[in-house]
């Protein structure tokens, strides 16, 4: 659920706001949603899988940090980052 709502799928939420996230680790987001931010959380379901060197390069270069984890635990992490004010975004592959 994102803000009381039910979601089925990939998800992205970024600064912007939530989209379907309909490729996994698809990193073709645009210049501006990718300015927002200057953490990407990547939830990759139930096991923590690694996120695809291209993608995180891609990333790193624009000066964007990643950190994948396991669904639940982005979640958590998300929420608090985003109380503190942080520029912050989410990437969630169901559990």
């Amino acid at each position: 659920r994102i803000d009381g709502k039910v979601v089925w799928g990939p998800v992205a939420l970024l600064p912007s706001g939530s989209r379907n996230w309909t490729k996994l680790f698809d990193c073709t987001f645009s210049d501006a949603e990718l300015d927002q931010i200057d953490l990407a959380l990547v939830g990759t379901g139930v096991e923590l899988t690694p996120i695809p060197k291209g993608c995180q390069a891609r990333l790193r270069r624009i000066g964007i940090e990643t950190e994948a984890m396991p669904t639940p635990a982005a979640c958590r992490t998300y929420n608090v980052l985003l109380a503190e004010g942080r520029r912050v975004a989410v990437f969630l592959v169901p559990v």
